[in-house]
């Protein structure tokens, strides 16, 4: 088993940069999981357990725009 190398920079609302060997990513955390372009990620409440599943880009894309004018509309 090898060394895995992550780093997440957190960019507010959210929103965030991974960083790991393979390249930058952006992510979007939710209280329901993570939306990044590799796919998504759900929290299933039991610690430790998740279900993850590569998803397309135009999920990830699509997720985006309704959190990000949810959020928008949150806060006017």
């Amino acid at each position: 088993m090898g060394f895995r190398f992550q780093k997440r920079i957190r960019l507010g609302g959210g929103l965030g940069l991974n960083i790991s060997k393979s390249g930058i990513s952006p992510s979007l955390r939710t209280k329901m999981g993570t939306f990044s372009k590799n796919g998504y990620s759900v929290k299933t409440g039991i610690s430790g357990v998740r279900y993850q599943n590569s998803g397309c880009i135009v999920l990830f894309a699509f997720t985006g725009i309704v959190t990000f004018l949810i959020f928008t509309l949150k806060h006017l």
